[in-house]
């Protein structure tokens, strides 16, 4: 039986992950009790013994207990910022042209962020397709539910009283120095990073990110970008879809609570819009990380995973 441990249980996304592993019976979850918790000994013992570990933990935490793995066997899935641009772990989006095998055979690998991973999808196929020159300067706004904020934010938006600056989406991130962007960039292909803005809204879980394209950015059209999205994601979590809320609304609580992406196309020949939406702590945090568990023990990627069949 494969063991299990998850450095970080308590935070928002290891909790998830840890609720969506306890009801598997392919899996021996370690845990530790609280008092050693935090102790760095017990906490390298866990980590060397298991078979996978989840460092659901801040950046600088992360590197330090990848640094107390010694065992050549562990296989390590980090959900933090940490290493989602070094050379020397796969990212962890097996959607992505050549990641699939890539990321079973890794004993390092970094799980996207939230905002990131629906960026990515919608940029990434687009230049490999040349549809997008990596030297396009492109924009993206991208809604969130507050549970993207973890715990502090969560207490904050489900207090007994919300302040009312708290009742309407708020912008954040104003300085353009967003944690996401390198990946953002780097994974893509892009020379520039993207002006992005993000937006905490009041509700928990869900995500839309999009991303507008001009005549400046594609010389493609809605129909032919919709082609190269139906050919690419065949495979995996991710999906194109034509599907549109009631009334022609589009909602970032579409797909709370699932562990899949869906991506659409809108707008006409002059000005396109791209858009992803997914469940922060699902495609967007846990279930990415669950998804690339499942490609390094060779079992179905989508085990224990709550997506459209």
């Amino acid at each position: 039986m494969t063991k299990v441990f998850i450095d970080g249980s308590s935070g928002t996304t290891g909790l998830r992950i840890r609720e969506r592993l306890s009801e598997r019976k392919d899996l021996c979850l370690i845990t530790l009790p609280e008092e050693t918790r935090k102790d760095p000994r017990a906490r390298a013992a866990a980590l060397n013994s298991a078979d996978i570990s989840f460092l659901c933990l801040p950046d600088a935490a992360a590197i330090e207990a990848a640094a107390l793995v010694t065992s050549e066997s562990t296989v390590l899935i980090d959900t933090s910022t940490a290493h989602r641009t070094s050379t020397d772990w796969t990212f962890g989006m097996p959607e992505l042209k050549g990641m699939r095998q890539k990321i079973a055979d890794s004993k390092r690998i970094a799980n996207p962020g939230c905002h990131a991973s629906g960026f990515i999808a919608l940029i990434a196929p687009l230049l490999q397709a040349s549809v997008i020159d990596p030297e396009a300067r492109l924009s993206c706004f991208s809604l969130t539910g507050y549970s993207g904020g973890g715990k502090k934010m969560i207490a904050e938006y489900e207090a007994d009283f919300l302040p009312k600056l708290y009742q309407a989406p708020r912008q954040y991130s104003l300085g353009q120095t967003h944690k996401h962007l390198p990946e953002m960039a780097k994974v893509c292909g892009l020379t520039h990073e993207p002006v992005f803005c993000p937006v905490v809204g009041n509700f928990y879980a869900g995500m839309e990110v999009t991303v507008p394209l001009t005549d400046a950015e594609t010389d493609a059209s809605p129909e032919e970008i919709r082609e190269v999205y139906r050919e690419y994601f065949q495979h995996g979590l991710i999906r194109y879809t034509d599907t549109v809320d009631e009334n022609g609304f589009l909602s970032a609580g579409a797909l709370a609570g699932r562990d899949d992406m869906e991506i659409s196309v809108f707008g006409n020949e002059a000005r396109i819009i791209l858009v992803a939406r997914f469940d922060n702590l699902g495609k967007g945090a846990s279930g990415a990380a669950i998804q690339n568990m499942n490609l390094v023990l060779g079992i179905d990627e989508d085990s224990g995973l709550n997506t459209r069949k």
